[in-house]
């Protein structure tokens, strides 16, 4: 795969751009990638410090959906960052990237009700309704099994969920992360709130737009507090109909998002563009920038050329790259040269060992 643009066009991806508390070299950024590598316990180890610190050349890495609290697991073998363990094992990560000129962020995460009993103690996965998911399973250590019914959360418990994220960001920052990512994307428990297929309950967290992201932004202004808002991004998906989502007006959610957004001056936005299965299509991208005053991020199937002219129209201020960037540790250098790029091997992405993790080659190696 080669690039058909000119390096002066395509330099756009290789500007500085100003990330809240700091400064970026380049706009190709690595997306959030659930790769299920970590160790007993869901503590980071060696290997992914291997794998995070040889793409230390993304303007910024976000790190894995990483468990922000004990007991909400929905991928076997996930990081935690909820443990003085895992606070030392993703050290070794923070330390590995640094160390190569990188910045990282760590993305931090609530499986809701995508969790499963066989993966937490048997115990029932929580949502904000008793709603399913359907049309999947879910890997356990006994294999493919189907989701199960959640309990709904009560609103005296919410509480608990801002705290476990703040503590989050807290272990985060003892990591020795450059900032963090909320995930509120992909069917997960801030946007099983936000969207209203999964969210059907009444009261302050339920029924108006308002209510159903309250959950999300007392998250953001408790994370906030930690390290200051320049050091937070928010993930978002509002058309993408994994873990069995849908919202009946995604762009009308998508534009009230981003302008209330604006009060919390976060390092960034990051939006997930379309629908991994096509059950929802439309355009979130061009109202998010209409409404959203910060730094925007673009995700989902963009190519170099594609994300060089989308940043030079103003579009996006940088693109997170995911599939491209698991297969190519040297992605921004290959885009820069229009080299050819790794085609990544779905059969290793969630495998334990190294093969598909950190074997991909290099243009050095290659």
């Amino acid at each position: 795969m080669k690039n058909f643009m000119s390096p002066e066009a395509l330099s756009t991806l290789f500007n500085p751009l100003e990330l809240g508390a700091m400064t970026v070299p380049n706009r190709v950024f690595m997306a959030p990638l659930t790769r299920c590598r970590a160790s007993a316990g869901h503590v980071p180890n060696a290997l992914m410090a291997e794998y995070y610190a040889q793409r230390a050349g993304a303007g910024l890495i976000i790190a894995e959906a990483t468990m922000a609290m004990e007991g909400h697991s929905s991928f076997w073998m996930e990081p935690g960052i909820h443990s003085a363990a895992q606070v030392a094992g993703w050290r070794l990560t923070t330390d590995a990237v640094h160390a190569a000129g990188g910045r990282i962020f760590l993305q931090i995460w609530h499986g809701g009700r995508a969790c499963h009993p066989s993966l937490n103690g048997g115990a029932q996965p929580v949502a904000p309704s008793p709603i399913a998911i359907t049309g999947d399973e879910v890997n356990t250590p006994e294999g493919k099994k189907p989701y199960v019914m959640p309990r709904a959360l009560r609103d005296d418990e919410l509480s608990g969920i801002v705290t476990g994220f703040k503590k989050a960001a807290e272990n985060a920052r003892a990591a020795g992360f450059d900032g963090v990512e909320v995930h509120g994307a992909n069917g997960y428990l801030l946007d099983e709130f936000l969207r209203d297929g999964a969210n059907q309950r009444t009261g302050p967290y339920g029924g108006s737009v308002e209510n159903r992201a309250r959950l999300m932004l007392e998250v953001i202004d408790a994370v906030s507090s930690v390290s200051g808002s320049g050091r937070v991004g928010l993930r978002i998906s509002p058309l993408n109909s994994y873990n069995d989502m849908i919202d009946s007006d995604p762009i009308g959610l998508s534009s009230w998002l981003a302008t209330r957004l604006n009060e919390f001056r976060l390092a960034y936005l990051h939006v997930m563009r379309s629908d991994f299965f096509q059950q929802q299509r439309g355009d979130v991208m061009t109202p998010v920038r209409a409404n959203y005053q910060g730094v925007l991020i673009g995700n989902m199937g963009y190519t170099g050329v594609e994300a060089a002219t989308a940043i030079a129209r103003g579009d996006v201020d940088a693109v997170a790259f995911g599939s491209s960037f698991l297969a190519n540790p040297d992605l921004p250098e290959r885009i820069r040269t229009g080299s050819a790029l790794n085609k990544p091997d779905p059969a290793t992405f969630y495998t334990p060992g190294a093969e598909g993790y950190t074997d991909y080659p290099s243009l050095s190696s290659s």
